[in-house]
Formats: structure tokens, sequence, C-alpha cells
């Protein structure tokens, strides 16, 4: 009997897919399952049953094996891809019954008694076929997360090519065009976290790419839509990490620098508990503290007076000046969150001017004492600070007020 249908193969392996193809929409799709191919493929499986039947001995999985590992690369789902597989094994139970009826040698006790060997020998093949589908899958997953992450790092470093944009976009699922912003976490933030923003992030529908880099996670997000931004924000807040943000920016090419201005908005919160800081918040605070050489010979020759009070006044007037900055120069405004009269703050202010010999009055000096004022204290989220040997910190901001 088996010997029989061998010999009708390729009829029996057409037969078998066209009615897969009748039966499975997957398996309908030309470009996804060539019709030539599924045709060998069912030959092949079923040539594989029929010498087993005539030959016993340990089952050969080989063709099993291989439909699995080819339907797995053709993205066909393993549900889809066992379902036909059973649909094949019915069309040729089916013909070894029909070819029976054909040989009075063959009674109905013997077909009963052979039904659950042959029955027990699909099942075998078909878990051949699914432990394939899956190790090839797991495969192709791991090959698609390097690649994915080979693509997110060359746009992180900038080592992209047009034609490399144009794939990292597709291939990463971000749009081919802005806005984008990078978002730095520092390394070791709890990774309960991460998953939180990648789940908020998804749940949002921002496309995003999520990488460890240096240490870090670093995420590149896509914002469309004007409220986009402020979404991202309230994601990244949620997660308790400290993060970085950068500007937004509307190009891959940019994304280098961008990384850079987020993971300066995050040194600032070195030392600090969880919290967002965007660079387009205080954009000189970043600009001084990327440059702590520079910044410390600043305050060397803009506050070396004041920072050689005593430590209590040099702590009042360091104090009214943050409020006072931080008041949009109000001297009424500095007084209420400091607490004391408004001619306290104007005292304290012409102290400052004596001091130093700029005038707050004189924009060029004003800009000189702020930048200042950032490099020699941390103020909160707006401002990291270099502390140079010829820039010592500022008494505690508790002491000497009134």
């Amino acid at each position: 009997m088996a010997a029989a249908l061998q010999s009708r193969l390729p009829e029996l392996g057409e037969r078998m897919a066209l009615r897969i193809r009748a039966s499975v929409d997957s398996y309908d799709d030309e470009s996804l399952v060539p019709l030539d191919s599924l045709c060998r493929s069912c030959a092949a499986n079923a040539d594989l049953v029929l010498t087993h039947l005539s030959r016993r001995g340990v089952p050969d999985t080989g063709s099993a094996r291989e439909t699995g590992r080819v339907r797995a690369e053709q993205g066909v789902p393993l549900a889809d891809t066992l379902h036909a597989y059973r649909i094949g094994s019915e069309l040729l139970w089916t013909e070894i019954l029909l070819e029976a009826r054909k040989r009075p040698e063959v009674s109905d006790d013997l077909l009963v008694s052979e039904s659950a060997g042959v029955w027990a020998l699909f099942g075998r093949y078909a878990e051949a076929v699914a432990a394939a589908y899956r190790e090839r899958a797991a495969e192709l997953t791991s090959h698609v997360r390097a690649r994915r992450s080979a693509l997110a790092e060359a746009l992180f470093t900038g080592v992209v090519t047009d034609r490399t944009l144009w794939e990292a976009a597709r291939e990463l699922g971000l749009p081919e065009h802005g806005p984008y912003a990078v978002a730095v976490a520092a390394g070791g933030e709890p990774p309960e976290g991460e998953r939180g923003a990648r789940d908020a992030l998804l749940q949002a529908r921002l496309p995003f790419v999520w990488e460890a880099l240096a240490g870090q996670h670093v995420a590149l997000i896509a914002l469309p839509g004007a409220a986009a931004e402020d979404t991202c924000l309230r994601v990244l807040r949620r997660t308790g990490a400290r993060v970085g943000l950068s500007p937004c920016f509307s190009s891959l090419r940019d994304t280098p620098q961008a990384l850079r201005f987020a993971r300066r908005a995050l040194s600032v919160l070195e030392g600090t508990g969880p919290g967002v800081v965007r660079f387009d918040d205080d954009p000189l605070a970043m600009v001084v503290s990327a440059a702590a050489p520079e910044a410390a010979h600043l305050v060397e020759v803009v506050l070396r007076p004041v920072l050689g009070l005593p430590a209590a006044e040099r702590s009042r007037l360091l104090r009214t000046l943050e409020h006072w900055f931080a008041a949009a120069g109000s001297a009424a405004g500095a007084a209420r969150s400091l607490f004391v009269h408004p001619n306290t703050v104007r005292y304290r202010l012409r102290r400052v001017e004596e001091l130093t010999g700029r005038s707050l009055s004189d924009p060029r000096a004003t800009a000189d004492i702020r930048a200042a004022l950032l490099a020699v204290r941390p103020s909160g989220a707006g401002s990291g600070g270099p502390h140079g040997p010829s820039a010592p910190a500022a008494a505690s901001p508790a002491s000497g007020e009134g």
C-alpha cells in the first residue's frame, strides 16, 4: 500500500497543497508560501510517513523539521503550520484507507490495529515540525534583536550613512522624520522602572528604541503630535528613575548630539533622587556643567570676593542671588521665597554689586554672575556644579538667614 501511494507522490503533494491553501489563510499568500514550494513540502512529508510504514524502524523526522524551519523563516504562524500539517495527515490517511479497500487481504481489523500507530506517527512528526519551528524562530528573533541593537547603536554613535538612516528608521519602527528626543537613565536604576517606561511608551503609542549603552539606559523616542513631548515627560517621571532628556530634533542624523545633551542633563541629577531634567530647562546650566575648568576660572574671576566672606554672610548672599534669579530679577519675588523684606533683598544685591564690581542692571554682568553661581553650587534640577579648587562650595543653604 505504501509503495503504491509513493508512486503517486507528486499528485498527492499537489492535492494536499491545494487543500491546505483553501483551508488556511496564511498559506493562500503566494508571496509568503509559493505553491510549488508547498507541493514539494507536502510530497516530502507524505514520503516520510509512507517510507516509515513500509520499512518501520526509527522514524526519520528530517522533512518534518525542514517544514518547521522553513515556515518559521516565512513568518507563517505556528498554529497555521500545525493546522496545515494536520490537513495533510488527514488526506494521507484517507488515501491509505482508499488504497486498503482495493486489497481484500487488508481486513478492517488490521486497519484498526494499524491506525493507532499511524496517528501516533503523525503526532510525532507534528511535534518535530513544532520543535524545529520554535528553534528557528528563536534563532531569527535573536538575529533580529542583534540587528536592531546594531542599528540603534549606529544611530547613537553616528556611524551611519543616509541609506543606513532609512533602513534604521524602517527596521526600528521609527518615523523617517522627527521630532524625536533622546532620554538617558543612569545605569543600575531599578529594572522595574525600565520595564514600566517601556510599557508606558507602548501604551502611549510613542515609537521608541531602548538600548543599554555604556552602562546607561538610552532611549530614542519619536514625538508625533503636539502633546507627545508632554506625554513622554509624564511617562518618564513615573519610572522612578533619574532621567536626562535632550531637546527635540528633526533628523536621525542628529541623534549622537542629542545623546550628549541628554547625558549632560542627567549629570545634574547626580547624588539626587529620581526625577527628569530636560536640557532645555536651563541650557546655561548645562553648558556650565560641561566645562569644569572654564567654570572654575569663571567663579574665580566673578565671585571670588563673595566666596572669601565668612560662611554665614557668603551663604546669605549666594542664596539671595539664587532666589532673585529664580524670581526673574524681582526683589519682591525673591523676598517672598526667602521670607524676608524686599529691602533686605535689595541690600544684599547691592552688597554683591559692591564686592564683584558688576552691576546687576547690566545684562552682560548679570549673565556672568548667573553662570558663576551655577558653577559654584548646585541649585536643584536647573544646574549642576563643577567644584574646582578655586571654586569652594558654599555653606549650607540653611545657615544664616534673617
